[in-house]
Order: C-alpha cells, then sequence, then structure tokens
C-alpha cells in the first residue's frame, strides 16, 4: 500500500515580512499628506484614494 508524500513529510510554511515596502510606502504617503499641504480629512481619504491611483496607473503601464 502506498502513501502520499504529502503524509510522509510536512510542508513547511514560509512567512516573508515586506517590512521595507511598507515603510517605504507610509514615508511616501507622508511626504505626499505634508507635500500638499493637506488637511487631516483629506489625508485620512489620500490613504484610501492614493493606493487606488497607483493601482489604476500601474495596470495600464502593465497592459
Amino acid at each position: 500500500m502506498e502513501t502520499d508524500a504529502c503524509t510522509k513529510h510536512p510542508q513547511k510554511i514560509q512567512i516573508h515580512q515586506q517590512t521595507f515596502m511598507g515603510m517605504a510606502w507610509c514615508a511616501a504617503w507622508l511626504f505626499t499628506v505634508g507635500y500638499l499641504h493637506l488637511s487631516f480629512w483629506r489625508g485620512v481619504l489620500a490613504i484610501i484614494l492614493w493606493p487606488y491611483y497607483i493601482g489604476v496607473h500601474a495596470g495600464a503601464i502593465m497592459h
């Protein structure tokens, strides 16, 4: 009787933390808010809309 390779050797799960990119994104967002002299609520709105527009722009470049 044969057994699956998965039952002999359990799979290892690797988690990679992307701390550098997260900190770079936060720094760029803070720079944008400061450079544009946004108020607090416009800064909060920017944190929601900014990634969307970056995604749309990057998607247009990829196609």
